[in-house]
């Protein structure tokens, strides 16, 4: 039985401008355990839909439903969302520093998160608080414990916040772009802690980015987005051996050393549209070298691409040629090159 199920979610805003529909009928399961990746460019709605999940979005009108644990997020009450904010789903988000009060010690930090969930004595917490630091492998965490964030690299500041959201367990854990800010060494050192944490509790993880190359080192399962839309969701090694949207396929040649021998990297011409401007029923289409008429006239459902049922494409574009593409013959080279002449 999934954990998490997400069905047509919605999520829009209104604007001076208009509505804005940042989320549009996404749909994904979690799997105890599982490490989901979320990907797609700056403002595909990634963010968006998996804030919605814990209602922090301010101002949003959702529709939908996400079942988790029995309990639909979505319509639960505030005092619901209460207690599983934090016990039952930790979030981890893109900037540590911001997130983390400078006016107080780490351990003060952890210590008032355990106990705004758990009656238990200080003494008890903050000893709690040490193994966390120990477990996300902060050195000499017990003197550690009373120093202040900016006395944290960013990477050691990633993993405090880390040690925050598993303070209590919980069965979900939401990491929004937490290596985003981070060089490739450190990057590497916060991923694996993730998955070291997640080894020793069990906890499933939704990690959010843009970057394919964290999806490669971590993730189960992919849902790749672009304009509030799902346009792919497959397990990983589907996504990069046997990808079959275009735009998948866009994001996987513009990764340094794939896409062919060049000089520079490659790029998706064009670019994302405005949520609030009425789409094409394919909203790619616009940057898609594959495009026919029909991808303007119907709009493509996200269906099952021969023979792997949970492998999910929203795409008119035959199914069998996730089996045809090579990365080197990607065609985007050719586009980007033209479009930068």
């Amino acid at each position: 039985m999934a954990l998490l199920e997400v069905d047509d979610l919605h999520v829009s805003f209104d604007t001076a401008d208009g509505v804005v529909r940042a989320v549009r009928g996404v749909s994904f399961t979690v799997e105890p355990g599982q490490t989901l990746g979320i990907v797609g460019e700056s403002g595909s709605g990634k963010s968006v839909a998996t804030q919605s999940l814990t209602r922090l979005v301010a101002g949003a009108k959702i529709t939908g439903s996400a079942m988790f644990d029995g309990l639909d997020l979505l319509h639960a009450s505030q005092r619901e969302m209460r207690r599983i904010r934090g016990r039952r789903i930790g979030m981890i988000f893109q900037d540590p520093l911001s997130s983390l009060h400078p006016c107080y010690t780490v351990g003060w930090q952890i210590i008032e998160m355990i106990r705004a969930h758990e009656s238990v004595p200080r003494r008890r917490a903050r000893q709690r608080a040490i193994e966390l630091l120990d477990l996300v492998r902060i050195p000499n965490a017990r003197a550690r414990i009373d120093d202040f964030p900016h006395q944290f690299s960013g990477g050691m500041r990633q993993r405090v916040m880390i040690a925050m959201a598993m303070a209590l367990n919980p069965a979900l854990l939401i990491a929004d772009e937490p290596t985003t800010a981070l060089d490739v060494t450190v990057q590497a050192q916060v991923l694996k802690v993730m998955q070291d944490v997640q080894a020793d509790t069990g906890t499933a993880i939704i990690l959010i980015t843009h970057d394919l190359g964290v999806i490669a080192d971590v993730a189960d399962e992919v849902v790749v987005m672009y304009a509030g839309q799902v346009m792919e969701r497959a397990r990983r090694r589907e996504i990069f051996y046997q990808f079959h949207h275009p735009y998948t396929e866009g994001l996987l040649a513009s990764l340094p050393g794939h896409g062919g021998t060049r000089d520079r990297l490659t790029p998706i011409p064009g670019n994302p549209p405005s949520l609030l401007a009425k789409l094409d029923p394919c909203p790619f289409v616009p940057r898609c070298p594959y495009v026919f008429d029909k991808c303007r006239r119907e709009v493509p459902p996200l269906a099952p691409v021969h023979p792997d049922e949970r492998h999910l494409s929203a795409c008119w574009l035959e199914p069998d040629r996730a089996l045809q593409f090579e990365w080197e013959s990607s065609k985007f080279a050719q586009i980007s090159s033209t479009a930068h002449r």
